[in-house]
């Protein structure tokens, strides 16, 4: 159950990019900052777990990525490391807003949130994937990680239930 699966469906991920977005827009717009334990929950649930305990996961990889054509696999250690950021992004968030009153820094959190995954969504371009690369450039990286990265079919694709 606690386990990430690698490779990843590229199609899966930017569908669920796509709603992160568009919540955290819906936050900006709206000021309903309790969405953020919604979204924070759903990065900790994929970090954890991959799909299995996220709802948004489960849906993206069952129902909505196989009606978007093949899949296309990628590296899942990078977008683990991603849902990762989008975790500490979205409960520091929701800690803020909720817990101090401090919107308009919930809100630059929010908007750093929207953009990154904007970006993955639309253009397939994942930041946190891009700095887990700079991190792996400069060692910080364990090697055994960087192997599972270089060799995304060392592993059969993931078929969480």
């Amino acid at each position: 159950m606690f386990s990430f699966p690698n490779p990843v469906n590229e199609k899966a991920a930017r569908v669920v990019a796509g709603v992160v977005a568009i919540t955290g827009v819906v936050v900006l717009l709206t000021g309903w900052h309790w969405l953020l334990v919604l979204l924070a929950y759903g990065f900790w649930a994929r970090v954890l777990t991959g799909p299995t305990l996220s709802p948004l996961g489960r849906l993206a990889m069952r129902v909505v990525a196989p009606r978007l054509g093949a899949p296309k696999y990628v590296a899942g250690p990078p977008k683990r490391f991603a849902q990762g950021i989008g975790a500490a992004l979205t409960s520091v968030a929701a800690v803020l807003a909720l817990g101090f009153g401090l919107d308009t820094a919930a809100d630059v959190l929010t908007g750093m949130l929207v953009v990154a995954a904007t970006l993955e969504s639309v253009f397939a371009l994942c930041l946190g994937c891009r700095i887990f690369a700079a991190l792996m450039s400069a060692g910080l990286i364990p090697e055994e990680t960087c192997e599972r990265c270089a060799d995304i079919w060392a592993q059969p694709p993931a078929t969480q239930s």
